[in-house]
């Protein structure tokens, strides 16, 4: 599996669609999945200033963990975390598909909203 394997499972995760938790949920199922080098993915929200931990899978090793920030239209509302390796192109593209997805969590306080 491939980088450009987790891609093309992301973009059938977000055209299918459904609940931003349960697309969330999702991607971060697939990344280490497809990526081998990567063993844990996770997504946090920005809240009031701070990072707040949302959905995560794979087996956590934090000292391989890379941070990479989630804006949506300019203004940051999370993170990508993941700990491994993946290139840098690759880790921001995934950031910038789930943008959306991951301001609903964070502008919305969990309710349900379609962008």
């Amino acid at each position: 599996m491939t980088e450009a394997g987790a891609l093309d499972a992301i973009d059938r995760i977000l055209n299918r669609g459904g609940d931003a938790d349960d697309v969330l949920r999702d991607v971060v199922r697939i990344l280490p999945q497809h990526v081998p080098e990567l063993v844990w993915a996770g997504v946090y929200f920005e809240e009031q200033g701070r990072l707040v931990a949302g959905p995560a899978s794979g087996e956590p090793d934090e000292s391989r963990r890379v941070h990479v920030p989630v804006s949506y239209r300019g203004e940051r509302v999370g993170e990508l975390a993941v700990d491994g390796a993946a290139s840098a192109a690759f880790l921001e593209r995934v950031a910038t598909l789930i943008s959306a997805h991951v301001l609903i969590g964070w502008d919305t306080g969990g309710e349900r909203w379609d962008p």
